[in-house]
C-alpha cells in the first residue's frame, strides 16, 4: 500500500526534474553492457519532505528478469498476449531499483549485457515495464495487471563495420501526439530534465553526426545531451551516427 501511494505522488512530481542516462560500453568484438538510469533525486528533494512526514520507504532491488519471469509465470499468463510479449523481450534485462526516502534518493535502471548491439533495441520498452514491475517493501515483487500499453518511441541500435548508429523513432503517432499535447501544461516545469547519452567505444572516435556531441580526454567516449521534452516531442534529436577509428 505504501508503494503504492508514493507511485501516484511520483507521478504528479516526475516532470518537475527527471534525469535520464542512457550508457553503453562496447567491446572489441561488438559485445558490451547497455543500460537506462532514471534519476529522480532532485524530484524527490522537491518534495521529500512531504513523502518522509507520512511514510519511510528504503530499499534497494534487483530483478533478473529471466528468473523473475520463470517464477511469475501464473500471473504472466492472466496477461493479455501483447503484454506477455513485451516481457518476454526483457528476459536478458535487469532491472534496479534504489529508493530512500530519508535521504531523498530514488534511482532506477534497465540494463543488459549484449553479444550484439541489437539485442538491446528493446530497453526503452524495458523501461516502460519496470513501473510495472514495482517491488513492495511490504510483500514480494508482482506484477500489475493493467490494460495493454502501446509503446510510443522506440531506438534500433547497429553496429557494422566500426560504425556505431542509434536511430529513434514514433511507433504509434497519434499516440504520440495526444502524450505531446498533454504534457504542454506541464512543459514550464520541465526544463531541468535532460536526456543523456553517454556511449564509450574501444576505439578512438574519428567523427560523430552531430556537432554538439563532446569527447573523453582519451576520445572513446561521446557524449550528448538534449533536454527531456525536446526528445519526446522529437527523438531524432538523439539520432546519432559514430565512425571509429581503424
Amino acid at each position: 500500500m505504501k508503494l503504492r501511494l508514493l507511485a501516484l505522488y511520483t507521478v504528479a512530481l516526475a516532470l518537475v526534474s527527471c534525469q535520464f542516462t542512457e550508457t553503453m560500453v562496447m567491446n572489441e568484438d561488438g559485445s558490451g553492457t547497455m543500460a537506462v538510469e532514471v534519476n529522480l533525486n532532485e524530484m524527490m528533494a522537491f518534495g521529500g519532505s512531504a513523502l518522509t512526514d507520512s511514510m519511510s520507504v528504503k530499499m534497494d532491488t534487483i530483478i533478473a528478469m529471466k528468473h523473475f519471469l520463470e517464477t511469475k509465470k501464473d500471473s504472466i499468463s492472466k496477461l493479455s498476449k501483447t503484454e506477455q510479449d513485451k516481457l518476454k523481450k526483457l528476459e536478458n534485462f535487469n532491472i534496479h531499483m534504489k529508493m530512500d526516502t530519508e535521504s531523498s534518493e530514488m534511482v532506477y535502471d534497465i540494463s543488459t549485457n549484449f553479444k550484439d548491439i541489437s539485442e538491446a533495441n528493446d530497453i526503452l520498452n524495458g523501461l516502460e515495464q519496470a513501473s510495472n514491475i514495482m517491488p513492495n517493501p511490504d510483500s514480494n515483487t508482482e506484477i500489475k495487471k493493467e490494460e495493454d500499453s502501446p509503446e510510443i518511441v522506440g531506438v534500433n541500435y547497429t553496429f557494422k563495420k566500426g560504425v556505431f548508429k542509434r536511430d529513434a523513432y514514433i511507433k504509434d503517432k497519434k499516440l504520440h501526439q495526444q502524450q505531446v499535447d498533454s504534457m504542454k501544461q506541464a512543459e514550464a516545469f520541465m526544463g531541468g530534465s535532460n536526456y543523456t547519452l553517454k556511449y564509450t567505444f574501444p576505439k578512438k572516435i574519428k567523427k560523430t553526426s552531430n556537432p554538439e556531441a563532446t569527447f573523453s580526454a582519451d576520445g572513446k567516449t561521446v557524449i550528448l545531451q538534449k533536454p527531456f521534452i525536446e526528445y519526446f516531442k522529437n527523438p531524432d534529436v538523439l539520432d546519432l551516427e559514430v565512425v571509429l577509428e581503424k
